[in-house]
């Protein structure tokens, strides 16, 4: 029988991404940049406009956040588009949406 938790402990690059991650998006910037990014691919002049605060501010987070690998980007002429690099991740970021903003995921909707 395999046991899903014993097998990460059993590899220590697995739960040194995760410790990675989590340490990434536990600034609550970053954490309400990927809870506005969700499961979308966005520009960084919508994440500014929805955060609401500077653009050298939001472009600082996502440079922690995109060396963390935590986000991927996308360029298409002068725009420079974000998305959530792990479905893992992705999948945290839902649950944190559900637990903690009350939004439900897509699979529960």
């Amino acid at each position: 029988m395999n046991n899903p938790i014993a097998e990460m402990m059993a590899h220590d690059e697995h739960v040194e991404i995760a410790a990675r991650s989590l340490k990434a998006i536990s600034h609550p910037l970053r954490l309400k940049i990927l809870c506005f990014v969700g499961d979308k691919e966005i520009c960084v002049q919508n994440i500014v406009e929805a955060v609401g605060t500077s653009q050298s501010n939001i472009s600082q987070h996502l440079a922690i956040l995109r060396d963390k690998g935590v986000l991927a980007t996308r360029k298409d002429a002068n725009r420079v588009y974000y998305r959530v690099a792990d479905h893992r991740t992705l999948q945290l970021v839902e649950l944190m949406r559900e637990v903690f903003c009350g939004i439900p995921s897509e699979k529960h909707k």
